[in-house]
């Protein structure tokens, strides 16, 4: 008789998700989730308060404001938000807006379209001057001046 053994540990199972908002509703008004998590995969026009995980699945709209602790986007975020720890902005995902942060992970093809604040560190030992600030928009374009061009050499002729 065999016995297969396998000592190797199990990855960690995904979170789980204790509220869905399904891709074919719309929800006008606010929601509180406490400390569980939300995935949003339709339309939040209103607030959301938690003190837990938000995240907004591709095709998930929000409109308005959200306080969380974890705000993950693939969708798209509108108005204001207010992650006490960390906001994750995945390829897919649009956060247009005034957003207060923990900390900021913006991956390739995500947008992040407004101003950016982060949360004051004072508390952990931080100079708050010290504090980043990102604005979104076109970078205004100037004339260089004339004096700090360089004359290229002249290629060679054959």
């Amino acid at each position: 008789m065999a016995v297969f053994r396998n000592n190797t540990k199990r990855p960690d199972a995904a979170p789980a998700i204790h509220s869905l908002l399904g891709k074919d509703v719309t929800l006008t008004g606010e929601i509180h989730t406490g400390d569980r998590s939300l995935r949003v995969e339709g339309t939040v026009d209103g607030t959301i308060h938690s003190t837990g995980e938000v995240s907004i699945a591709p095709g998930g709209l929000v409109k308005g404001t959200v306080f969380a602790k974890h705000l993950i986007v693939t969708g798209r975020a509108e108005g204001i938000m207010k992650i006490s720890e960390c906001l994750e902005i995945h390829g897919t995902g649009y956060v247009e807006g005034d957003v207060e942060v923990g900390s900021l992970v913006v991956d390739e093809g995500g947008t992040l379209q407004g101003v950016c604040v982060r949360k004051d560190q004072q508390a952990k030992g931080h100079d708050a001057s010290a504090n980043g600030v990102a604005k979104g928009g076109p970078l205004p374009i100037s004339k260089p001046d004339p004096k700090d061009l360089k004359k290229l050499p002249e290629p060679p002729r054959h």
